[in-house]
């Protein structure tokens, strides 16, 4: 199953709540939300930065469509 944006906004939307997250914080809030393999596998080839909100994954998510 192709994981979409909306997945990904599913799964990180509170981690934003105290922002910035890194991309270490997103992956463990990802694992601690039980989010799928795939996930986790796609937030791992994020840069290594700061992020304030879901926008700020998008230019580096281009090729994850928004929904199935």
């Amino acid at each position: 199953m192709t994981v979409t944006r909306v997945e990904i906004a599913d799964q990180l939307e509170e981690a934003f709540a105290y922002p910035p997250a890194s991309k270490d914080d997103l992956i463990a809030y990802a694992l601690a939300r039980h989010a799928r393999p795939e996930v986790i596998a796609t937030l791992s080839g994020l840069p290594e930065r700061s992020y304030r909100s879901l926008m700020d994954l998008w230019p580096h998510l281009a090729e994850v469509p928004v929904d199935h």
